[in-house]
């Protein structure tokens, strides 16, 4: 287990939501469930590519908001589109600058290899094209963001 993992609380749909998330990433495995005093499943330990978490069925009912999100780097274009139209099924809700917040609430940030770094660019001029081209942006289109930083 790794020394800080998330921790979600979804009442009634912590099977469901572990399933649901290890089919939409890659190198993601159920490790374990946890069996409640009735015998049914109470919780579940997964992986999404590196990072444990940990989901139960148990508790109060909590929002989530988007002040906590999971920042997700793509290596491609074609990653960030699969991954953007996953998350948003099934009542899913886009949001802004790479943001959505999937069926179970949860927000995520959908972000292309190379963004943060035009962002932080010495060329503060270059850098703020491409600010201002994401800005415009629900799901994030690298090659977009990428004319604007070089001025076209």
């Amino acid at each position: 287990m790794s020394k800080i993992s998330p921790f979600l609380l979804l009442i009634g749909k912590a099977e469901e939501a572990a399933k649901f998330y290890t089919s939409v990433f890659k190198n993601s495995k159920i490790v374990s469930g946890m069996p409640g005093p009735d015998g049914s499943p109470m919780g579940f330990t997964f992986q999404l590519e590196d990072l444990e978490f940990i989901i139960l069925n148990i508790g109060p009912t909590y929002e989530f908001t988007p002040a906590i999100s999971f920042f997700v780097k793509c290596k491609t274009q074609e990653e960030v589109n699969d991954l953007w139209e996953k998350l948003t099924t099934n009542g899913g809700e886009e949001s802004m600058c790479g943001w959505l917040v999937d069926k179970y609430g949860v927000s995520w940030q959908i972000v292309p290899d190379g963004l943060v770094e035009m962002f932080g660019d010495a060329d503060r001029e270059k850098a703020g094209r491409a600010m201002n081209a994401m800005m415009k942006m629900r799901k994030l289109d690298i090659n977009i963001v990428r004319d604007a930083f070089n001025g076209k």
